[in-house]
């Protein structure tokens, strides 16, 4: 089970039976080499957003919009295990959604140079070669190839600006 609560100090945080834990804010955009054996360094920013995680490592699975991988801390899983729970446990929307992203995830763990292997079958659908570009977008991320983000980057700029997008606005039981 997971609570969400804001405190004092500011930082959405979140009670597992395990402990407290800060959410994962990802921001910004890196493109990191990737070896022969698939390891590639998760960006500094990235690894000090998740510092405070319990497990030490991100989850990952192909996108069910783009050519990329979806990335994500401990903490966001659970909660889309949480969101999932809001469908009939044997409904075919619920065991869909569950093969696609539960069935489909990867569990990859920092070493010591906070390095993660990615999975060549991963790579190979994400289109990931010699280099791999990670892009924030809050609480999650996602894996790309460059020359792959470098289009989705200007596409997503052509349709904020098409369509007048904006944030939309906070307010009471917003998260």
């Amino acid at each position: 089970m997971v609570v969400f609560c804001r405190g004092r100090e500011g930082p959405r945080v979140f009670r597992t039976l395990c402990g407290w834990a800060a959410m994962a804010l990802f921001l910004s955009t890196y493109t990191n080499k990737v070896d022969k054996k698939g390891r590639v360094s998760v960006p500094a920013s990235f690894r000090a957003a998740l510092a405070e995680q319990l497990v030490q490592g991100i989850v990952v699975f192909c996108s069910h919009q783009h050519d990329c991988l979806e990335g994500f801390d401990w903490a966001k899983m659970d909660e889309i295990g949480d969101r999932l729970d809001h469908y009939d446990l044997f409904s075919d929307d619920q065991d869909d959604l569950a093969t696609t992203v539960f069935g489909e995830s990867v569990q990859l763990f920092f070493d010591g140079e906070g390095r993660v292997v990615l999975p060549a079958d991963l790579m190979e659908a994400a289109g990931i070669g010699e280099s791999a570009t990670f892009v924030g977008l809050g609480r999650k991320f996602q894996i790309w190839s460059p020359d792959r983000f470098e289009e989705r980057k200007n596409r997503a700029r052509a349709a904020v600006r098409d369509k007048g997008l904006t944030v939309p606005k906070g307010g009471e039981g917003r998260s």
